[in-house]
């Protein structure tokens, strides 16, 4: 698979008056072209920061401390993005790298018609284009997200909440863009019209080959669209891998502890269990494993909870890695016993 954005040692901090509070520590991951990459945490993990730091938005007291996010284009030449100026990062966004924010419903300019929400965009990123062509471009968008072109006359408050959803992603599409980042995409909606989101986002992924980065809480909602699954905990990485793998097998026991948290419709939800604890205060310096005071290997005294050995990540396959090391070496070391 040929790669379309690389975040290498991401961190973004902000600086305010009681500390220095790093809400994306050192994030490093590859995204592959016409892929589905799921990145799940709980509140205040970072999925959000991550986002608006791939797109160069972090705002003030925010800054990007260090770090590169590489975009690979169709000759493959990669550009850091993060070294352009914001006319030159304009030529990517949107035309390239397009978003659906978090609580997208509340985006849309009351006062607007649908139409000129398209074409308020596509002028803002292509002047050059006639009225004429967006509105038959957005008429074309509007029918991937199985919205009648109707639509374009309507005012939203004339909109349902799901409608209003899939006229964003239509704008996001409006431009062909080759990723789209979803933050939170299911978020507020009922659950019938959470699935008809997800589904024909899938049905967009494979008819036009647009990579899709969806950001979330809740991992039983896209365990069933994305490909390969992120995980991230008070700023960090703390796995990747395949979503399968990671699902059958996870191999951090904060992915372990979200997994046996999910209730299903087959056992009993009072067995379900949460993760004891609240996640760390990130104004704070670390001096052990961020997750140690939540984790059930540290607190039966299996692990010491090096903070030195969980700066790095740990491979415990050929498609899946780890931040936790003791983790990692019962894993490696099961499959080493077998294969002997």
């Amino acid at each position: 698979m040929k790669p379309l954005i690389e975040v290498k040692n991401l961190t973004i901090e902000f600086f305010l008056k009681n500390g220095k509070l790093r809400a994306c520590d050192n994030v490093s991951f590859t995204i592959y072209k016409n892929e589905v990459l799921g990145v799940i945490g709980e509140s205040g993990s970072g999925k959000s920061t991550l986002a608006s730091g791939i797109l160069n938005l972090v705002q003030a007291p925010g800054k990007i401390t260090s770090g590169e996010v590489y975009y690979y284009d169709e000759d493959d030449k990669k550009v850091n993005l993060l070294e352009l100026s914001t006319d030159e990062f304009n030529e990517y966004r949107w035309k390239e790298i397009a978003t659906v924010f978090q609580a997208a419903q509340n985006a849309l300019n009351p006062v607007l018609k649908i139409k000129e929400h398209f074409i308020e965009t596509v002028l803002a990123h292509d002047p050059g284009r006639t009225v004429e062509d967006i509105i038959k471009k957005a008429e074309e968008v509007l029918r991937y997200v199985r919205l009648d072109t109707n639509v374009l006359e309507y005012y939203p408050h004339q909109l349902s909440g799901g409608m209003k959803q899939r006229v964003l992603i239509a704008l996001s599409l409006v431009l062909d863009p080759k990723v789209i980042l979803l933050d939170e995409p299911t978020t507020a909606l009922d659950v019938i019209t959470q699935w008809y989101i997800l589904d024909l986002l899938k049905d967009i992924h494979e008819r036009l080959g647009v990579t899709l980065i969806f950001l979330t809480h809740d991992i039983s909602v896209i365990s069933g669209v994305i490909d390969r699954i992120a995980v991230m905990y008070a700023g960090e990485l703390v796995e990747f891998g395949e979503v399968a793998d990671v699902f059958e097998e996870p191999s951090h026991p904060y992915t372990k502890g979200l997994l046996n948290a999910i209730p299903t419709l087959n056992d009993d939800v009072t067995q379900r269990k949460a993760i004891p604890g609240n996640p760390p205060n990130l104004t704070q310096e670390f001096n052990e494993c961020k997750f140690s005071p939540r984790c059930s290997i540290f607190l039966a005294g299996e692990c010491k909870g090096s903070r030195e050995k969980t700066k790095v990540m740990y491979f415990v396959n050929d498609t899946k890695c780890t931040r936790c090391y003791e983790f990692a070496e019962r894993l490696t070391t099961v499959k080493s016993e077998e294969g002997a």
